[in-house]
């Protein structure tokens, strides 16, 4: 027996306006096409991002991306581009451009609780001048993400303030993530596994950034 669906499961926009209401009249107005001087601001003293890409059939993944301040590149007002750097080798986002170049950015600031949202269309390139330009540590880009921007507007601080995200007093102790104890486990391993698997990834964080 299955069970009933929601009684109060929203379904169309006509009931989600209802409950929500509709945006001021300002509100339009934050929607822009292209970056202007704010804009641009921000982003080059941004060393973060949020990267929301979805493959061919729509199954969606969010990247983080980071580097120094000014890591992304402004081309011009109506294109980035974004360094891709030694990673996992997963490359879920980078194959799913490939199938689909439809993406989301959010860029975050340290400290300022506004973020700025850029939504476009991307494509990958391996331009040798593009991969030199977005260096870091001596180091070419290993690929980079060129984004067509189709929308750009900045995202007002509240859950920034609901989360107290940038207060470090309301920040519990830092969380030790063991990927060597979380692998072993999964592979099982034993102990000496855990701190091989432990020892390679904190020496992959100290030499292959």
């Amino acid at each position: 027996m299955t069970a009933s669906a929601d009684p109060h499961q929203i379904t169309s926009v006509e009931q989600l306006r209802e409950r929500i209401g509709s945006p001021s009249e300002l509100v339009p107005h934050k929607l822009w096409t292209e970056l202007d001087e704010s804009c641009m601001d921000f982003i080059k003293r941004s060393p973060f991002l949020l990267l929301a890409t979805a493959d061919a059939e729509g199954n969606q993944d969010v990247s983080p991306k980071g580097d120094g301040p000014g890591f992304v590149c402004i081309e011009n007002a109506h294109t980035l581009l974004i360094p891709d750097r030694a990673g996992n080798k997963l490359v879920f986002g980078l194959t799913n451009i490939i199938e689909n170049p439809h993406i989301g950015l959010i860029f975050l600031l340290p400290g300022t609780p506004e973020t700025m949202r850029v939504n476009g269309r991307a494509e990958l390139t391996s331009d040798p001048e593009v991969l030199e330009r977005l260096s870091a540590r001596g180091k070419p880009a290993v690929v980079a993400i060129r984004v067509h921007i189709k929308e750009v507007f900045y995202h007002c601080a509240k859950a920034f303030i609901r989360s107290q995200l940038w207060k470090p007093d309301t920040w519990e102790e830092r969380l030790k993530i063991s990927f060597g104890k979380i692998l072993a486990a999964k592979m099982g391993g034993d102990a000496g596994m855990a701190n091989k698997i432990d020892e390679f990834v904190e020496q992959d964080y100290r030499t292959n950034l």
